[in-house]
This record gives C-alpha cells, structure tokens and sequence, in this order.
C-alpha cells in the first residue's frame, strides 16, 4: 500500500513537520518490508493524527488578510538561491523562513491583547509577520522592522505599499545590533519587541534589550525559533551551531530572574518574556 500522506511545504522546518516526514519515510520503508499488520495499522494512525494536526490549526484560525496572503505567495515564487547567487542578497534565504499564517494570526492576536501601540522587529526578511502586527496597531501606532539585507527590505516595502496597514511601517536597514543601540541611545520604548534574526545574536539582543528602555513597563519580548527544529532539546552533538546558540538562549532567559518566561510549541516555537524586576 502506498502512503497518502504529503507535506505541505517545500522543506519541513519545525519539530512537528520534521516529525511527520519521518514518520512518512518510516511508514514507506515498513510498507515494502515483512512488517507485521498491527505495527503498520499503528504506524498509520500515527501519521494521520500527525499530519492532521498544522491543517486543522490552520482551519480554526482566523483567515489572513489578502494583503498577507499576496505576500506570501509572493515570496514563495521568488527564486531566493539564484538571487544569492546573483549577489542580490547579503546570505542564502529561502521561503521558509516566511512565519505563516499561525504564527502571524498568534503575534497579530498579542498586539490585539497588550494594546501595543509602538512595537520593535528585530529580523523582518519578507515582512509576514510585520504585516501581521501592524494589521492588529491602531491607526497611530508605528512598527519599527530592523533588516540587514536591502533587497528583502523593498521586497517587503513593496508588499507594504498594496495594503492600509503599510504605512505604519518603518524599515531600518542596518545589522540588527547597530539598530538596537541606535534606538536605546535615542531612549526608544516599544510596547511590544519580536526577536526573529540572527540566532547567534539573540542572547546579545536580549541582554542589550533588559540593560536599556527598549522595552516599555509591563511590555512583551515574543522570540522567534526558540525550538529550531527540535534540536534545542536533543543531545548538543547533535545540534548545528544555531541549535546550540537557541539552547544557550534558553537556559540564559530561564535562569535570568529578572523576567518570567513561557515557550510555546508553536510553529519553530515561540517564546513570550516579560520583565518582573
């Protein structure tokens, strides 16, 4: 019997997709092999409840925008390896690294509920998730986007032009650590800062973000990837050097008493923080 199964993205990117494909090519390897009925009906039902469950999230969250789904699409059709190539980008992207419909219906839906009216990105690449939030700001509120690389920045702005929301955005094309100091010296105060950039960087964000005025009173730190593919929780010579950067990432926010943490299982994993002392 031939497994039915399929991924919905080019290449799975978090521990539950990760896990659906290998349960995939586990059900395909026991298929064509003298595998006893029960543990192939029990590997079966394994994958179904798996693959079933990012489409169903998908199913009971609030539709995005069409602006939000134009940019989507958008960036899946660009040919991100040959713009690399071409020497148009700064490193090599690849859609993937888009956050997507959940993620950007969960960021818009924390704007909606602490009433953030300033809110600081700290890696923007195509702009989903800065659309997303600024989609949840009133009309006067303003998101500052930091990105490093120029041609993704007016990718992005191009996006931002076709919907209302756009013009509460600003991009800061620059390193994201130059941005951050630059916005603390001016003593800029966000309501609400998403850290989705460089993960060897995310320990110095968070520590320049606690020792400034970055962060408003009783404002929301939401980080980005804080599972990376699961590696974070499998034996350290198993991780690639950013499972390893996102692991001391954690253990640092975990052990700081100067905040309270949650990690929450969705998408790569997404961690809130908020400060206490």
């Amino acid at each position: 019997m031939t497994s039915i199964f399929k991924q919905d993205t080019a290449r799975p990117i978090t521990p539950h997709s990760i896990l659906v494909a290998q349960l995939q090519n586990t059900l395909r390897m026991a298929e064509k092999s003298n595998i006893p009925l029960d543990i192939l009906t029990s590997l079966r039902q394994g994958l179904q409840l798996a693959t079933g469950l990012d489409p169903y999230l998908d199913d009971c969250t609030t539709p995005e925008s069409s602006a939000l789904t134009a940019l989507a699409q958008k960036t899946s059709k660009e040919d991100w390896s040959k713009r690399f190539s071409d020497g148009e980008t700064v490193r090599q992207l690849e859609q993937e690294m888009l956050s997507g419909h959940l993620e950007g219906q969960t960021l818009k839906m924390f704007v909606h509920i602490t009433k953030a009216k300033r809110i600081l990105e700290v890696g923007m690449f195509t702009g989903y998730s800065a659309l997303a939030m600024a989609e949840a700001l009133p009309s006067d509120g303003q998101l500052i986007a930091c990105e490093v690389d120029s041609y993704v920045a007016e990718f992005a702005q191009a996006c931002f032009h076709e919907s209302p929301h756009g013009n509460k955005i600003v991009v800061e094309v620059a390193p994201a650590l130059q941005t951050l100091h630059k916005l603390a010296a001016q003593k800029e105060s966000f309501d609400l800062i998403f850290i989705d950039a460089d993960k060897k960087e995310y320990v110095e964000y968070f520590q320049i973000i606690l020792a400034t005025q970055l962060l408003a009173p009783d404002g929301l730190i939401c980080v980005d990837n804080t599972l990376l593919q699961g590696e974070v929780y499998l034996p350290p010579e198993q991780r690639t050097a950013n499972g390893e950067a996102i692991a001391q990432f954690n253990r640092v926010v975990a052990t700081d008493t100067r905040v309270e943490q949650v990690l929450l299982p969705i998408r790569d994993g997404v961690t809130l923080i908020r400060r206490v002392a």
